[in-house]
């Protein structure tokens, strides 16, 4: 930009091409200068420079075109004489130097301002020089001598004076003469600097002006400044000595500075302004000139100020009994104009009790004073309102105003001691409950007590003690002692005596007496009445009841009736007892009557009343008082049920099967039918007759009828049965039949009952017929290749036999095979051996004929198995099919670089097979190749196999190219040879041929590396070693010999030995000198003609430290900020070292001593940094001494370090880094609301640590916080101090304002400190009260009976004022009818009271009119409301409703108000009088139910809506209670939940209006309420005790308790309104879970359900049927024997979700099913879920034995599978829960079986039963407290099979040896128990205790443990817990004798001894009942038939052993 504007400076006088050059030599490029001047970014002024510039040079531009063409023909004339002129040599090729320089003394005279430069072709010296003229004396010029010359300023500049300089410079070489030189034009261009400061032009110094002057101009000031630009430009600012910046202002308009007036003038607050008019340049860098010009202004006073208070007596103190007249103070003002001074008048607001002479403002009293008189005063302190006016001297004008002032003074009375205390109530009475606690508070009966007593002396004048009278330890009064006035409370001393049975109403009488004077007193009645309270429990007439019933007992039936009794009265006595609580396993079928006790059955339970199943039912049931709320006790009921016959005889099985071998007589196991009865035993109920009635061969058997043995009458024939579909069914799979028998059993009872079983007869087959072959004799060929594994012919035979395994044939080979071939035993198919060969040629002799025996066999066992044989034929066919034979091969030489076609070897090899066709070639896979190391050659490195070339046919190799040994030096050819004849395959066989190819020399030596890079130390000694030299031969000639080569100078500095290469130092090695050595060396073989090679050797030589380091650069100067971080650089000092590498590395060190730990240098960098906090403050200046040492690291402890110093200069630079300190006052500042806008409120003063003269130690303070409606402002005075001003009046802006004043100073960036200033603006009582409600003219309609000291109504009045101001109170005043006399307003609240009994016929209307005024000093404000109080009749009934309950329908999830119902209107009995208002408005109210705000009843128009949107699915009905009322200013009528019916309480006919005004019950109607007429006894308040006389509802004192609800159902003006919400299908279907899981055998039959998914609809009705269906394909996973399940194996119910079976299963079926299910309901919301079905076996099911009924444990089944599925971790399926069936066939109805499986989660496998029981075992841990809870008996496998077939008699033998020693150890067990019984006693005792748990022993010990599940612990197993040893042998069933001899430690007794003689018999009975029904061995041996169990016996026989009995 620069340029550009050159050239347009002399583009008008100039040439474009002067211009241009012009242009060019004023680059920046070129000169520093001017560089620094365009970087300077002062555009602005250089473009007016420029503009001046362009001015004066158009003079000039004939010059320059003359020295042109002059310049022109000096050139030329020059040429002609052959000698050369010199040039300036000016950069850029412009054609003028332009320089621009800063005015002085910005550049100094001397200072080098320019370099010139030119040529001489001829090289002649050149002289520099300049044209005499004025400009030129500004420059001065000196030669070098060479070709430049340096331009220095010879004189100041001064821009003022000349602005630019035009010089001519001159250059010869001497050979022109002095007239005749190269010109050259130098332009010196003078830039501005800031050096002249502002002048003001002459001005008016003083100016007066009157204070009450409009804002305008005063004066205009003028300044220049001979600076151009910005440093010419002058802006005005103002500074007031005493900073009152804010009355006037300065302005710059068009250069001048306007002075006005800005704000407000008072001369009362100054008089005289000093101004000073600062008039400051606009230099935007370095210094700034100021003028300064100053103003005196002075403030002409007029009239405008009010008086001042100067002597004010704040507050006066005299006694209360002063006399008229005296001298209280005395107060005194001036004017407020202080040049004026006009005389004071005083007066006072008006009071009756003070006044204040008009002239001397003395104030003195006018009555006489009484401090207890508080009409007009507060504490005994009267505020007296003073008002000072000025009097003026001249008459003032209509428009002009009084000036006034006024204050307030307090008038304090000191007290004397004229009063006494006096209680505000001369009765009190309160009440107490009995056995209240101590410092209980007793409780005031009275409404609106006044517990006050008061005596308001000051003082110990006004100091008492109360107490009580007489003096007791019951009750106390507190507080003691009290001052003027106290609330006093009675509260209990001792509460052991209050006891209502003995005392229920005591006197006392109050004293309040004070303590200087005890003869001044006051009193007061207290009378204390004692309520009873609920302290005794009911008693039950007998602790335990014994009941009988028979069972199957039915609705209706009375079981007994319980009776208790509590000696307290009312409800909390026997009249209030209610029987609760009826608690037992059949409570919730039976009906407790809470009033009688009357227990009857209410629901029929079968299970419950079956003796049977219980034969006795344990109940407990609970006595509470107070109507079920109260104090408790329980009793025992026991039930006991009597035997009827009602069952019929059950068999111990299902059904009975039995196994009979055909042709045998007897069964193979004794067939024994059993039946067991439920009825009692020993009857003939339970006596048992059995017969056979049903089945086809039934004729052909017998059974007993006693004991049920069923037996055969004769053998039967497997083959001869006849077939009848209808009664026999086969069975193909076992070869066993079926015969059906039907056996009946009966018993004797009436009616006699009976059972049928169904009895199996399987019939079992034989084997009797042998297989036959359908060939005597077989004959095959085949082929000797035939592979093995090959079919070669089947053999088939079949069996007569009718059923497996007996007509199952098997197939072997007897004899003649030779392991050639094998048999499948059952196809028949006789295939070739796995690796046999019958190749004829392999065997000795040949073989080509095999002759085979083949056996057929039956599938019969041992000696009955039957067989049969047959004879085949095999015949072997030769084939071609061995391969070629190829010797072996021999080793061969060859030299290398022999001759191609040369014949290497020829190859031969043989066939044993007919007619061979033989191939040879070379396999070029195998082919290996090594060279001399014996390293493996790849062909991809070298083709060593296309040198050989092998022939086909004759086997002959021949070579083809040259070889060469240093490639391969050993050859491995594999040679192959196929047998083309070959009939199936290939034959190929291969062989190698092995050849070594000799050496010849033909090749250089090379060495190990192309180049060798080594190193050596400078001056090493002679002979160090500097490298070895290695190279090699790939030929035989080893032997190698070395040589030096290259420059000789270098060579004499080392030596090369010529065997081993070693290159050591010869001579000295100067690294000075040489810094590398580059040296030649030649290997050289010792063949023969020799051959050599050459490698080049570099070697570098190392330095050594011989350099000093030095610094680069001189001394050097740096700044840096105080604050500086520390690490922050501050520079880099350099320095150098001529050495290299750790010689020449620096390592840089500073002097602790000068940096004084502020700063660091970093060793290696030389980087200048912070170490430490700076404090400009502290230190200013640092002179650093910095060291430079090489080779520190390794050197300075050895010395071998060379070092320099140099000197660093720091100067710190002053930050902003102190914050200012600001003074303000710590209290309120206290003003008024009325606090003048010109009066300073408070001063900020503040200071900062920083320099004052900068801006980091100048302040500026603002208000940040606290003004927000702009009440306030600030006023800066200076930079550190500050005025608070009121911003506009604070009319009604009393209070406490926090302002936040935030100061901050005026570096950068600043630092802010922020304190708050409270101001608190009290309150003038300015505002009169103002009534909120009532309304003015509002009229109260009363009933003429309304009670003396009801509330009327509440007037409410405000006031703006606060404190005393805004304290309002009542009064009433007085009417000339005397109305207010009848009415009584409490002055405080302003309830307004009935004084006296109304009398509607003497006066109907009463208008009275309510003062309301405040406590405001000195002059309290009022206001009055008038009020109309109207007496109406009597409203002798409410509205009542006709209808005992409405129902209204609601929908679900509709807008709130969008469903409106109107509820019924009620009638009303009162009788309208025409002379009284028309009937009221009747309101409805909701009084209950509503509690959750869903509902809103508008009162006037009944009409119910809602207000919240209802959800039935969370409520579906609601139960409004609707309360009518003429009452429509109070909806609220609460009803408690428990609430005393007390309307009845007092007999007074005013008592009883006015409870029944205020409740809506009577207590009679409540005692006989299946009689109640709520509408006979709707309220008639007139004859209401009429009623009662006539109704004998007896009623106590109200001592009838009844809940709300209760009290609302009786009330003729509630109504219940029973809202139902309607559904909306708004909730789509959930399933339980989202994945179900279930379980079918394989046994199940077709179409049974087995499972069932469900979902939940939260709905109802239609919206909440639910569809199921199956949305996706059912799949099989690890399925086996599926495949013939052709459609959908699983349906589902559509409308239950039951699995139905849709498929036939069979045994062998394996694997699960999942498939995808869909509910969805009928508005198409769904969900979906995951169906898995497990196939399973019987055998793989659990049964767990739980101690509950069937339905108590469905509902706690899911809790229980998850709980376990959890802890487990598999999947549990649930398949059958069943009534628990004992080891006799009986039902136990208390217990249930619960068969389910487990699923292994990650394989979704079956577990075994023996793997779920250890799965159990190992976490019983966490299963032990589900167990516990759901009373888990054991766990054990669903079923053990049985084995068909018995043992053998040998075993049997073994068998009964095993069982006699068996027998044996365990009596040796059983006695070794014995004695080890008292060691596990705490073991055996823990076992047999919790037993108990399940019986009525729990009743006293209820957190006894439950004993362990057998077979879930761990120790479960027979012999590893001794708890375990005997099998649960009941020994806890001891009689009472064994019982008592187990002495101290015994558990057993200290369990029982709890208990009472009642648990004894308990024990008793319960011990006979397990004698009788748990006999193992009385029907069934377990241990006889363990031989006849599976291989799972042990198990079973281990759980039977363990089983809980």
């Amino acid at each position: 930009m620069i340029a550009q504007e050159g050239k347009n400076t002399r583009g008008k006088t100039m040439n474009n091409e002067t211009a241009s050059k012009r242009q060019q030599s004023a680059s920046p490029r070129n000169n520093p200068l001017a560089r620094a001047i365009q970087n300077n970014s002062q555009l602005p002024e250089i473009r007016t420079k420029y503009r001046k510039v362009r001015l004066k040079l158009i003079r000039n531009s004939v010059v320059f075109y003359i020295s042109s063409i002059a310049l022109v023909s000096l050139t030329l004339l020059q040429t002609v004489a052959s000698n050369r002129p010199p040039r300036f040599a000016i950069d850029g090729g412009q054609s003028e130097i332009v320089l621009r320089l800063k005015e002085s003394p910005e550049t100094a005279v001397g200072t080098h301002i320019y370099t010139l430069k030119g040529y001489d072709p001829d090289d002649d010296p050149l002289v520099f020089g300049k044209r005499p003229s004025k400009d030129s004396e500004v420059i001065r010029i000196e030669n070098t001598g060479g070709s430049e010359a340096n331009v220095y300023l010879a004189k100041a500049l001064d821009r003022e004076l000349q602005d630019e300089y035009s010089i001519v410079l001159t250059l010869t070489d001497n050979h022109y003469n002095d007239f005749n030189h190269v010109t050259q034009s130098f332009l010196l261009l003078v830039e501005d600097i800031n050096d002249n400061a502002p002048v003001f032009l002459p001005y008016q110094s003083a100016i007066e002006i009157p204070e009450n002057s409009d804002p305008g101009v005063l004066t205009t000031l003028e300044a220049t400044d001979e600076d151009e630009g910005a440093y010419g430009q002058v802006v005005y600012y103002l500074q007031e000595l005493d900073g009152d910046n804010d009355i006037f202002s300065i302005s710059t308009y068009q250069g001048k500075g306007v002075l006005r007036l800005v704000g407000e003038l008072d001369y009362e607050t100054k008089s005289l302004y000093q101004l000073r008019v600062l008039a400051v340049d606009r230099a935007n860098q370095g210094p700034v000139n100021t003028g300064t010009a100053a103003i005196l202004v002075k403030v002409i006073d007029v009239s405008d100020q009010p008086p001042e208070f100067v002597q004010v007596q704040a507050i006066a103190r005299i006694p209360e009994n002063t006399e008229i007249g005296t001298r209280v103070l005395q107060v005194r003002a001036i004017d407020g104009d202080r040049g004026i001074n006009n005389p004071i008048e005083y007066e006072m607001d008006p009071n009756e009790l003070f006044d204040i002479e008009r002239q001397t403002g003395v104030v003195y009293t006018t009555q006489q004073l009484d401090r207890e008189d508080t009409s007009q005063q507060v504490n005994g302190a009267y505020i007296l309102r003073i008002t000072a006016t000025e009097v003026p001297q001249l008459k003032l004008s209509t428009s002009e105003e009084l000036m006034q002032v006024r204050t307030e003074v307090t008038v304090i009375l000191t007290d004397i001691n004229d009063e006494i205390p006096t209680f505000r109530q001369s009765i009190y009475r309160c009440e107490i409950n009995e056995n209240s606690q101590s410092n209980t508070p007793l409780s005031f009966i009275d409404d609106d007590v006044q517990n006050f007593v008061e005596d308001h002396d000051v003082g110990n004048n006004g100091t008492f003690r109360l107490f009580l009278d007489p003096q007791n330890d019951l009750f106390e009064i507190v507080p003691a002692v009290a001052v003027n006035e106290a609330n006093f409370m009675v509260r209990v001393k001792n509460a052991k005596s209050i006891d209502y049975e003995e005392i229920k109403e005591i006197n006392f009488t109050l004293f309040a007496r004070e303590i200087d004077e005890p003869t001044r007193w006051g009193l007061a009645h207290l009378q204390v009445y004692i309520r009873d309270q609920n302290d005794n429990f009911p008693e039950f007439t007998r602790a335990i009841y014994n009941v009988s019933i028979p069972e199957n007992s039915e609705l209706g039936t009375i079981i007994t009736k319980i009776e208790a009794t509590d000696v307290d009265s009312g409800d909390f006595g026997t009249m209030g007892i209610r029987f609760l609580n009826l608690r037992g396993g059949i409570a919730h079928l039976l009906y407790l009557n809470p009033i009688t006790g009357v227990i009857t059955i209410k629901q029929p339970g079968d299970a419950a009343f079956d003796r049977e199943i219980i034969s006795l039912h344990y109940l407990t049931v609970e006595a509470i008082d107070n109507v079920g709320i109260g104090n408790r006790n329980t009793a025992q009921i026991i039930i006991n049920i009597e035997d009827v016959n009602d069952n019929a005889p059950i068999f111990l099985q299902r059904h009975y099967e039995a196994k009979l071998l055909e042709n045998k007589a007897e069964f193979e196991t004794p067939l024994m039918l059993e039946a067991r009865d439920n009825d009692l035993k020993g009857t003939e109920n339970s006596q048992i007759t059995y017969e056979i009635v049903e089945g086809l061969y039934r004729a052909n058997f017998t059974i007993d009828p006693e004991n049920g043995l069923l037996q055969p009458l004769h053998a039967f024939d497997y083959e001869e049965l006849l077939e009848n579909r209808r009664r026999v069914r086969r069975r193909a799979d076992n070869g066993v039949r079926e015969i059906d028998l039907l056996v009946r059993a009966r018993d004797s009872g009436i009616p006699m009952l009976s059972t049928v079983v169904p009895v199996l007869i399987y019939i079992e087959d034989v084997n009797d017929n042998p297989p036959i072959f359908q060939k005597n004799f077989y004959a095959k060929t085949i082929t000797e290749d035939l592979p093995g594994g090959s079919s070669v012919l089947q053999v088939m035979a079949i069996d007569r036999d009718g059923s497996e395994p007996n007509n199952l044939v098997v197939y072997r080979i007897q004899m003649g095979a030779s392991d050639k071939f094998i048999i499948n035993s059952e196809s028949g198919v006789i295939s070739v051996a796995h690796g046999a060969s019958l190749d004829p040629d392999l065997t000795e002799p040949k073989k080509l004929v095999y002759t085979l025996t083949v056996l057929a066999l039956d599938g019969g066992i041992g000696n009955s198995q039957l067989m049969n044989p047959t004879t085949v034929n095999i015949t072997i066919k030769d084939v071609n099919n061995k391969p070629p034979v190829l010797g072996e091969l021999p080793t061969i030489r060859i030299m290398e670089n022999t001759a191609v076609g040369t014949l290497v070897y020829q190859v031969q090899a043989t066939d044993l097979d007919e007619m061979p066709i033989l191939r040879y070639r070379i396999n070029r896979e195998h082919c290996e190749a090594r060279n001399e190391e014996g390293t493996f050659v790849k062909l991809s490195e070298f083709d060593f196999l296309s040198a050989f070339d092998l022939d086909p046919i004759e086997g002959t190799l021949k070579l083809l190219k040259l070889l060469d040994r240093e490639k391969v030096e050993y050859l491995k050819l594999a040679i192959s040879v196929e047998d083309l004849a070959a009939v199936k395959g290939k034959q190929v066989v291969e062989g190698f041929l092995n050849i070594i190819i000799e050496d010849e020399n033909d090749n250089n030596p090379k060495f190990k590396q192309p180049f060798y890079r080594k190193t050596i130390t400078e001056n090493s000694i002679n002979g160090v070693l500097i490298a070895n030299v290695i190279a090699y031969d790939v030929d035989k000639n080893k032997t190698i010999t070395y040589s030096l080569e290259g420059n000789p100078a270098i060579r004499n500095l080392v030596h090369l030995d010529s065997l081993t290469g070693e290159m050591v130092v010869a001579n000295k090695i100067d690294h000075e000198q040489y810094q590398w050595l580059n040296l030649t060396v030649r290997a050289t073989d010792s063949g023969v003609p020799s051959r050599s090679a050459l490698v080049d050797v570099y070697v570098s030589v190392l330095d050594e430290n011989d350099n000093n380091p030095y610094f680069i650069g001189g001394s050097k100067n740096y700044t840096i900020s105080e604050n500086a971080e520390i690490g922050a650089r501050i520079g880099t000092v350099q320095a150098t070292d001529a050495d290299s590498g750790d010689f020449g590395k620096i390592t840089f060190l500073m002097d602790r001593i000068s940096s004084q730990g502020k700063f660091s240098i970093d060793a290696d960098t030389g980087v200048l940094s912070v170490a430490d906090k700076l404090d400009r403050e502290t230190k200013d200046f640092y002179m650093l001494v910095i060291e430079a040492w090489d080779n520190y690291q390794f050197g300075f402890l050895a010395g071998e370090s060379r070092n320099a110093f140099k000197q660093i200069f720091i100067s710190i630079l002053d930050e902003n880094d102190n914050p200012p300190e600001i003074s303000l006052p710590t209290s309120c500042v206290l003003i008024t609301e009325y606090h003048e806008l010109n009066e300073k409120i408070a001063t900020i003063r503040g200071k900062d640590a920083d320099d004052p003269n900068s801006p980091n130690g100048r302040l500026e303070f603002k208000i940040t916080k606290g003004n927000k409606f702009d009440l306030f402002e600030l006023h800066q005075l200076d930079h550190w101090t500050a005025n608070i001003y009121a911003r506009t009046h604070l009319r009604n802006k009393f209070g406490n304002h926090t302002l936040t004043v935030t100061t901050r100073d005026l570096g950068v960036p600043s630092n802010v400190v922020t304190k708050t200033l409270d101001i608190c603006i009290s309150d003038f009582n300015d505002h009169p009260p103002v009534f909120v409600t009532p309304l003015h003219n509002t009229t109260l309609r009363i009933p003429e009976n309304t009670t003396i000291g009801t509330q009327l109504l509440q007037v409410v009045a405000t006031d703006e004022d606060i404190g005393m101001n805004a304290l309002v109170r009542y009064r009433l005043k007085p009417d000339p009818l005397g109305s207010y006399k009848i009415f009584e307003l409490d002055n405080e609240t302003g309830q307004l009271f009935l004084k006296e009994k109304l009398n509607r016929e003497k006066q109907k209307i009463h208008e009275i009119r309510i003062e309301a005024y405040d406590q405001g000093l000195p002059t309290s404000l009022s206001a009055d409301l008038d009020l109309t109080i109207y007496i109406r009749n009597v409203n002798e009934y409410e509205p009542q409703f006709v209808v005992e309950e409405i129902n209204v329908n609601f929908t679900e999830h509709a807008d709130p108000g969008a469903e409106r119902v109107k509820l019924p209107d009620t009638i009303d009995k009162d009788e309208v009088d025409d002379l009284d208002d028309p009937p009221s408005l009747v309101c409805y109210f909701i009084v209950r139910g509503n509690e959750e705000g869903y509902f809103k009843l508008e009162p006037e128009t009944h009409i119910l809506t809602t207000v919240r949107e209802l959800d039935r699915e969370v409520i579906a009905n609601y139960s409004l209670f609707v309360r009518a009322s003429e009452n429509c200013a109070n909806d609220k009528f609460p009803y408690p939940a428990n609430r005393r019916s007390d309307n009845f309480l007092e007999n007074s006919p005013t008592a009883q209006t006015s409870n029944l005004n205020a409740g809506r019950k009577q207590g009679g109607f409540l005692r006989n309420t299946e009689f109640f007429d709520r509408y006979k006894h709707s309220r008639n308040l007139r004859s209401l005790s009429d009623e009662e006389n006539e109704d004998s509802y007896e009623i106590n004192n109200g001592n009838v308790t009844l809940t709300s609800e209760e009290l609302l159902l009786f009330d003729s003006t509630v109504v219940r309104v029973r809202v139902r919400v309607l559904d909306v299908n708004d909730n789509p279907p959930k399933f339980r879970t989202k994945v179900f899981t279930g379980g079918i055998t394989t046994s199940a039959d077709f179409g049974t359900q087995f499972m069932r998914i469900e979902a939940v609809d939260p709905d109802e009705g239609v919206n909440a049927q639910i569809s199921y269906y199956i949305i996706s394909d059912i799949r099989q996973t690890l399925s086996e024997g599926l495949d013939n399940v052709k459609k959908a194996p699983f349906l589902v119910d559509r409308e239950t979700g039951n699995v139905q079976l849709n498929f036939d299963p069979q045994k062998g079926m394996k694997g699960y099913f999942d498939f995808m299910v869909l509910a969805n309901d009928t508005l198409g919301m769904k969900d979906v879920a995951h169906v898995f079905i497990y196939l399973l076996r019987e055998d793989q099911k659990v049964k767990f034995v739980f101690r509950l009924q069937p339905d108590e444990l469905r509902l706690k089944i899911n809790a229980f599978r998850d709980t376990l599925s959890n802890v487990t971790g598999a999947i549990v399926n649930i398949d059958e829960i069943k009534v628990h069936e004992n080891k006799d066939g009986s039902v136990d109805k208390t217990k249930t079986d619960l068969y389910m499986h487990l699923v292994e989660r990650e394989d979704n496998s079956i577990f075994e039963v023996p793997e779920v029981l250890k799965l159990i075992d190992q976490h019983i841990e966490h299963l032990d407290g589900l167990f516990k809870e759901l009373n888990v008996l054991d766990t054990q496998a669903a079923e053990a099979e049985l084995l068909t077939a018995g043992p053998p008699k040998p075993m049997f033998v073994w068998l009964i040896f095993t069982n006699l020693f068996l027998a044996t150890l365990l009596v040796v067990t059983l006695a070794l128990c014995a004695s080890q019984r008292k060691g596990y006693k705490r073991q055996l005792r823990a076992a047999k205790v919790n037993i108990f748990r399940n019986s009525s022993l729990s009743l006293h010990n209820n957190t006894e443990p439950a004993t362990r599940v057998p077979n879930t612990n761990k120790h479960s197993v027979q012999g590893s817990n001794p708890i375990w040893l005997k099998g649960y042998e009941n020994e806890w069933f001891r009689n009472e004798e064994n019982l008592s001899q187990g002495g101290q430690d015994s558990l057993d007794d200290n369990f029982l001894a709890i208990g009472t003689q009642d648990i004894h018999e308990t024990l008793k009975g319960t011990a006979k009942l397990f004698n009788h029904t748990n006999d193992l061995n009385r029907h069934f041996n377990v241990y006889n038939q363990i031989d006849k169990l599976t291989n799972n016996a042990q198990i079973l026989a281990r759980k039977l052993e363990t089983t809980e009995l």
